[in-house]
């Protein structure tokens, strides 16, 4: 496995150089206190956590595996440890809320700390990646006195958090799930149902585990407006919070999985297991997007980190593997580096990866804004972290998943066999594109709800906001990015008014689109923020980091010149519509 450290140097960069963090944080009462001085003491102490302490566990973590054995799971040596470090460290609870232990971090700074762990180890970054998430929803809904509760508990690690939605008959449909709550005498709910593909649903990590489960109650209306969300905990406890007695709640069995082994996905029984109501009833959908928008980007960073690990191992790799020769060069044999084809690999690698955190942090800017924020422009931002959601969960690990497969490339015959550790980041970055709502779900709500539905509003902002960067960064040296990020704004508008052309004409439209069109607004925004990239970093081209800026506007470029190109060719297919798409009936696939 390829050794992993964190990209401190460019994480700052897009930090205090693009977005101009520490001056966004001053802003607000609530995150004035984070300077960069303390955001580069997290960094650092995230990185040395992510490199030392779980990197090294990730391969041996992968042959292990979880062991499932009567409802128990065991997770792979060293885990245990780890969380608990983790968990001390104040980690989990580093963006949590100040009230109940946490410590208040902007989401801008604590994104890059999710990437760095989900590049050290993906498998384990599961874990309080779930407790996480499942913090933010009671926090948002729950009572007082469960926040008193649960949150400081969670926050340590001394207790994890996770989210059961899917059914076995229901997968994203979660209007038809049959899981019931009873009311009982006492105020709570006798909760019975079987929940699968629970990540993290049973492990021996933490002391308790704390269910946030979908259900419904026996006056529920139909579909997706019937739906409360209830915690169960593991083990049931009194009001301080000392354990008692097992709820009626078991893991009955754990997936065998092409990825992601050291991660258990559980199949969870809850036979009259007691919980308790959040919020009010029938709103638990509602309740629970506050997580899986969170657990949607942090998957996305998921993508973001397993590329970033095959990147740096496969630079390290074509720095050192001999064979062939330059044209010219007289040696037995050179590093791989200087093949023309080798170079493009690991250029488009280097092109994803940091669009892909430039990209992530433009939209914890937007959640930072739309939580800390006030008036018009935390209302903008709201708006903006709607529409770019489902983008940054599918582009971003379509992209990882994608780099991945060229570091594996890139080490040729070693990338399929296991020690080498590029299979493993494969196998583990495939899942990202398929849970938390798989990439052609992610496609069709962008595409239906947050463009169509709202005529391009939102989508048309950010137009403006493009239009009046290329307008202001008119420098001579700036064209070469301008012009292709310029021309990709006018397909992507014109692409848009095709579609909701189209779709008034043919239901079908919109879906045969949206995978597409999803991509071409991913690699729009890419253009953007490397244009943005190319104008700071021009100017210092001959200073002491000259390296550093060289290569950020040498891999502007190729971008620009090879990456962006494919939305032409996507526009194209998009346009061509829906009809071949849905002319093959049923029977004559095969």
């Amino acid at each position: 496995m390829p050794d992993y450290s964190a990209p401190l140097r460019d994480m700052r960069f897009v930090l205090f150089e693009l977005f101009d963090a520490e001056a966004l944080w001053a802003r607000y009462p609530r995150t004035a206190e984070v300077t960069r001085e303390l955001a580069d003491a997290v960094l650092e102490e995230s990185a040395k956590i992510a490199s030392e302490v779980l990197a090294p566990l990730n391969l041996s973590g992968d042959e292990e595996g979880v062991q499932w054995h009567d409802g128990a799971v065991t997770t792979p040596v060293g885990f245990k440890e780890a969380f608990h470090l983790y968990g001390e460290g104040g980690w989990i609870g580093l963006s949590g809320d100040p009230e109940y232990g946490g410590q208040g971090m902007p989401k801008l700074l604590s994104l890059m700390c999710e990437e760095m762990i989900s590049a050290a180890n993906v498998s384990f970054a599961l874990f309080p990646g779930l407790s996480v998430g499942a913090t933010l929803a009671l926090n948002a809904h729950a009572s007082e006195q469960q926040k008193q509760m649960y949150l400081p508990k969670m926050y340590s690690g001394e207790w994890a958090g996770v989210m059961c939605l899917t059914e076995a008959h229901a997968g994203s449909d979660l209007g038809i799930i049959r899981t019931r709550a009873e009311p009982q005498a006492n105020g709570s709910y006798s909760i019975s149902g079987t929940k699968i593909f629970i990540t993290g649903g049973e492990q021996d990590l933490t002391a308790n585990i704390i269910y946030l489960v979908l259900a419904k109650l026996p006056d529920a209306p139909p579909g997706t407006k019937g739906i409360s969300l209830f915690i169960v905990p593991k083990f049931l406890h009194d009001e301080t919070g000392q354990l008692g007695a097992r709820n009626a709640v078991r893991c009955g069995s754990i997936e065998h999985k092409m990825g992601i082994h050291a991660s258990p996905t559980c199949v969870m029984n809850f036979d009259g297991a007691e919980g308790y109501l959040i919020g009010q009833p029938h709103q638990g959908l509602a309740y629970m997007f506050t997580m899986m928008n969170y657990e949607r980007l942090g998957v996305g960073l998921q993508g973001l980190g397993c590329g970033e690990r095959a990147w740096q191992g496969s630079l390290k790799y074509a720095r050192e593997r001999l064979q062939g020769r330059a044209p010219g060069s007289k040696s037995v044999a050179d590093p791989i580096i200087v093949h023309p084809d080798v170079r493009r690999m690991l250029l488009t690698q280097k092109a994803f990866n940091e669009g892909g955190r430039a990209f992530a942090a433009y939209v914890g800017m937007q959640l930072d804004t739309a939580k800390f924020g006030d008036g018009e422009a935390q209302q903008r931002a709201q708006s903006r972290v709607s529409l770019l959601t489902p983008v940054v969960k599918a582009f971003l690990t379509d992209k990882g998943f994608d780099t991945c497969v060229l570091g594996q490339q890139i080490y040729g015959g070693h990338g399929y066999v296991r020690e080498w550790g590029m299979e493993q980041l494969v196998r583990d970055a495939r899942i990202a594109q398929i849970y938390e709502g798989t990439n052609g779900i992610q496609a069709m709500d962008f595409i239906g709800r947050r463009v169509l539905a709202n005529g391009g509003r939102d989508l048309m902002n950010i137009r403006g906001e493009i239009a009046e960067f290329c307008a202001q960064a008119s420098a001579a040296e700036m064209a070469e990015f301008i012009a292709p990020l310029q021309s990709a704004v006018q397909t992507l508008e014109a692409t848009t008014f095709k579609i909701i052309e189209q779709a008034q004409q043919d239901p079908n439209a919109v879906g045969a689109a949206a995978i597409e069109y999803l991509h071409l607004f991913g690699y729009t925004m890419y253009a953007y923020l490397w244009a943005r990239t190319a104008q700071l970093a021009l100017p210092n081209t001959a200073g002491v980091e000259a390296d550093f800026y060289r290569g950020k506007v040498n891999t502007a470029r190729f971008y620009m010149q090879h990456c962006l190109p494919q939305v032409d060719a996507l526009a194209k297919s998009i346009v061509a519509g829906p009809s071949a798409v849905m002319a093959l009936a049923a029977e004559q696939f095969g």
